[in-house]
């Protein structure tokens, strides 16, 4: 039995790194393409895809089977691409605060409108790149000084393709149990959009009192509800 983490946009696998101590098994953090131990990758040229490839990859290199697969906000749009690529690997889904749009449109539909004004004025020639003012809004407001800092550290750059290729939800279809993480506090995936990826979804939902990024703001808080699901 393992977790398979998938970061969402704008990080990489050490996202996790406050989290995977308190997990009570093995925990593999993905690094999508670009970033990381895939940093020799053109952002330019990611797409969707790469990142579900990506992530079967490091699945099979492990020969990981009974995983628990995590998803965090933009990581919604991979998860279901994984399923169809290694279904039999993975036990259940947790979604954390993830966004998850209508099957063929884009992430950027289906974000606040405030935040889409803000993520188009942050892309250029393929790259997705967050300012540390923007992030430290939508990301570090139930942060201290410290770990907003030790947050804003890990931004990287990403592809845009993560936020305006259409997606494909078929993976989601499949018979495999899923809970979703709804962070009560999420001012960057506020809660209008959570529960609309809620109502398309149908999962088990869990609460948590939290900020957007609740695996560093409050790792034993996450953990708890990941072990839970693990059993």
């Amino acid at each position: 039995m393992a977790f398979v983490l998938i970061h969402g946009a704008g990080f990489g696998a050490n996202c996790w790194d406050e989290l995977i101590p308190h997990l009570g098994a093995e925990a593999l953090a993905v690094d999508l393409p670009g970033r990381g131990s895939r940093a020799e990758t053109d952002l330019g040229t990611v797409t969707l895809t790469d990142c579900a490839d990506a992530v079967r990859e490091d699945i099979e290199a492990k020969d990981l089977r009974d995983v628990v697969l995590v998803g965090h906000s933009f990581a919604g749009v991979t998860v279901p691409r994984v399923l169809d690529l290694v279904p039999d690997r993975i036990r259940h889904v947790v979604l954390v605060s993830a966004v998850v749009p209508t099957d063929g449109s884009r992430v950027l539909d289906q974000i606040d409108p405030d935040v889409r004004k803000l993520v188009k004025q942050s892309i250029a020639d393929g790259i997705y790149h967050q300012s540390r003012e923007g992030a430290a809004a939508m990301l570090c407001d139930d942060m201290d000084e410290a770990t907003a800092t030790s947050t804003l550290d890990r931004l990287a750059d990403d592809s845009a393709a993560l936020l305006t290729e259409p997606v494909d939800l078929s993976g989601y279809r499949r018979e495999i149990p899923r809970t979703y993480v709804h962070l009560t506090r999420d001012r960057c995936y506020v809660e209008e959009l959570q529960q609309r990826s809620i109502a398309l979804l149908r999962p088990d939902v869990i609460d948590l009192d939290t900020g957007h990024m609740a695996m560093i703001s409050a790792p034993e808080k996450l953990a708890s509800v990941l072990n839970t699901v693990h059993g």
